[in-house]
């Protein structure tokens, strides 16, 4: 790690968070202190909700003020008070100074811009450079981040990269005017093993290069371990414990990092018995999707995005899928569960469903659910949790009577380990790991065999990840549940799966026995997805 010095970049002192809102007034931070020492990375940890962000943000003042206020604080940055700076200082500082990353790269760059327009934006507001000049700078900073072949890229806009791409493109951003302090903010979220680490050794190798200053956000207490030199560990708005990174990792001292420390998934699902019924079974599984060109739109070529997958899972069984973004693994779902219509044969409880259409589908889906990445995007806005976990049961002419219904409703989310009486609250209203929960409650109410999980625990804490995947081998063991679990977690995987599938650009590269996939995997690529997940060694900062 960075030899870092003693002499501090940045001081935050007794800094507090006020949000105002029309019925209270939320204190998100209190009263907080720390350093960031010159050429050092500090990360900052804790569950969602704990501050994490929003003491970074008004590091730079991006708060939506006077809705958010400082009670109490200082933050000095070359020996000015940033909270006391007028408007125009402030926008000097920011981003040529003090730079940042953003969580989700898809929603920070504009998607009505070009890649090039938007990073052009900060060196022409920032250093008055010419267009010409500052197109020769766009592409050395893209190159520099590891874009490859960054001249086709000037012109793409940010739906067109892929996450990590759009990550590198954030990264240039930041690194665009060198700055000296650099705040990440969960940089590697919902980002595939190789991705993170290519990512982190990215940010490891700026650093080393232009001696920056890091603030790391993260939830992923792995890649904190092996990255930073110094952590400030948050709980409901304070730091409970600060100090060398490996000294909170050997010995913490207070009980809520102790927790986060061991919140690492664990365990296993129990075994199959020997005579579980096979739920589906896909044999020779082909998702193509048509390259068109010309004036007729004439096909030219397909994007093999599933090719020749054969799989079966029996009942209470779990098979985990893995692999890189773009590998296909929620198209072969999607497929199985026929919402796209593949090639091949899926027989579902002993029954072809290949071609069945219409009707006949939609009443195959009470038996074959799903379970969504984002649990806020899946879930209707407009709708009480006892309305989103009812659609089901109405769509299907389930259950008629009202009273009958409350009461399934009321089961299914003490069976998810919500408060029944939560039901007529909003979405908005509940935590992420809260909404997954329900989620699981919409499925779990129509007595399915099948559900597909897709990314369930990506965005949530570790803590919660572990509360999640207790709760699912729970809900297995007690329905017989099947379950086709879809994530780039390999450790989650493992605490859930009986068999793991390992999918490459559509194709299968390995499957088989869970422990055998990890303990002795066969194939390169398997090898390199679990040294990504397991060993973070080379991506140390410096």
């Amino acid at each position: 790690m960075t030899q870092a010095q003693n002499s501090p970049v940045l001081q935050v002192r007794d800094l507090s968070v006020d949000f105002n809102t029309t019925k209270q007034v939320v204190h998100a931070v209190k009263n907080i202190s720390f350093d960031l020492l010159k050429a050092e990375t500090l990360a900052i940890v804790g569950e969602s909700g704990s501050g994490k962000s929003v003491s970074a943000m008004s590091i730079m003042k991006l708060l939506p003020y006077p809705y958010a206020s400082h009670p109490t604080g200082k933050i000095f940055y070359q020996g000015k008070d940033l909270l006391t700076l007028p408007d125009k200082t402030l926008r000097r500082i920011r981003g040529d100074d003090i730079a940042m990353i953003f969580q989700e790269p898809l929603t920070a760059l504009n998607p009505l811009h070009t890649i090039e327009k938007q990073i052009n934006e900060v060196l022409i507001l920032h250093q008055s450079m010419s267009r010409s000049k500052a197109q020769k700078r766009v592409l050395e900073l893209l190159d520099q981040v590891g874009i490859k072949e960054p001249q086709k890229r000037l012109e793409h806009y940010p739906h067109q990269l892929s996450g990590g791409q759009r990550q590198r493109v954030m990264i240039a951003m930041a690194l665009a005017n060198e700055p000296e302090i650099l705040i990440a903010d969960e940089p590697t979220t919902a980002l595939d093993v190789t991705i993170q680490r290519q990512i982190l050794d990215l940010i490891g190798d700026l650093q080393k290069q232009h001696g920056l200053s890091v603030i790391l956000i993260s939830h992923d207490l792995n890649v904190v371990k092996h990255v930073s030199d110094r952590v400030a560990v948050m709980k409901e708005g304070e730091i409970v414990e600060q100090g060398d990174t490996t000294e909170i990792y050997a010995n913490p001292q207070h009980p809520y990092t102790q927790k986060l420390i061991h919140a690492e998934p664990f365990g296993a699902p129990e075994p199959v018995a020997e005579n579980a019924r096979e739920i589906l079974t896909g044999r020779n599984i082909k998702v193509w999707f048509p390259i068109k060109k010309g004036v007729f739109k004439r096909t030219v070529d397909h994007i093999k995005a599933v090719n020749d997958v054969d799989l079966t899972i029996r009942q209470a069984e779990t098979i985990g899928i893995v692999g890189e973004s773009g590998s296909g693994k929620t198209t072969l779902a999607f497929a199985l569960l026929r919402l796209y219509k593949p090639e091949g044969e899926i027989v579902f409880l002993g029954k072809n469903i290949s071609a069945v259409k219409g009707s006949d589908l939609r009443d195959l889906r009470q038996d074959m659910q799903i379970v969504f990445q984002d649990p806020f995007g899946s879930l209707s806005p407009r709708m009480s949790i006892q309305q989103i976990i009812a659609e089901g049961l109405v769509a299907h002419d389930l259950c008629p009577d009202d009273v009958e219904r409350e009461n399934l409703i009321i089961e299914a989310l003490r069976e998810v380990g919500l408060d029944p009486e939560s039901r007529h609250r909003y979405p908005h209203e509940f935590s992420g790991g809260q909404r997954q929960r329900i989620c699981i409650a919409r499925a779990l109410i129509l007595k399915p065999k099948l559900i597909v999980l897709d990314e369930p625990t990506s965005a949530l804490d570790r803590t919660v990840q572990s509360q999640v995947i207790d709760l699912l081998r729970e809900l297995q063991d007690k329905h017989k549940i099947a379950y086709i679990f879809i994530s780039h977690d390999l450790k989650v995987v493992r605490a859930v799966s009986h068999k793991i599938l390992v999918l490459r650009n559509g194709e299968v590269v390995e499957q088989g026995n869970s422990d055998k996939i990890f303990n002795q995997p066969q194939q390169t690529y398997t090898r390199t997805l679990l040294n990504a997940a397991y060993d973070l060694k080379s991506a140390k900062t410096v």
